[in-house]
């Protein structure tokens, strides 16, 4: 199965795939370090919800949307309250108070409690910010070439514009002004 590129530019699309882990392992490292420099879960999240939003814009919304899965996405968006509330919860598990960390038979347990709520927060902010763009996009309709027509027409090449997006239909490719 071939994709067809959302943009009709092949430095946008290389150039896109090319940084993207890059910026996703920036967008992880902020996120992981955030109890020791600056950063923490909110600023990686977004980072992360950034890569992947770049990727749709380059590669296609519609595609992107199609390729992330809705039930992965609910359950990131789940993550960071379910666990900031088992983290805050060892410690009543562990015979201390609720946010008490020095009853864990853990060393450093509150860098590591720490980071898990780090992450958690990440994967919720990331997968929200995902979730608003993916939806907001949905009702979006690429504007056609002037004077061209909503439908594939022989003067085109064939080419079908992109459909409304809450069609949910595969785009073809982007017309271009001729």
């Amino acid at each position: 199965m071939t994709r067809t590129p959302y943009t009709d530019s092949p430095v946008v699309t290389t150039t896109v795939r090319l940084l993207a882990p890059f910026v996703l392992t920036y967008g992880l490292f902020t996120m992981f370090h955030g109890t020791s420099s600056v950063g923490g879960g909110f600023q990686g999240g977004v980072v992360a919800a950034a890569t992947v939003i770049t990727l749709a814009f380059a590669l296609g919304i519609r595609q992107t949307a199609d390729w992330l899965d809705g039930r992965a996405l609910a359950a990131l968006v789940v993550a960071g309250p379910l666990v900031f509330g088992a983290v805050a919860l060892a410690g009543v598990a562990a015979g201390g108070a609720f946010l008490q960390f020095d009853v864990l038979p853990v060393p450093k347990a509150t860098v590591y409690a720490t980071e898990a709520v780090e992450i958690g927060i990440g994967a919720t902010v990331g997968a929200v910010i995902v979730a608003l763009f993916v939806r907001l996009a949905d009702g979006y309709e690429e504007p056609s070439a002037p004077g061209s027509t909503a439908t594939a027409t022989a003067t085109d090449g064939g080419r079908e514009p992109v459909a409304a997006l809450a069609t949910h239909d595969a785009p073809g490719e982007v017309p271009r002004d001729e």
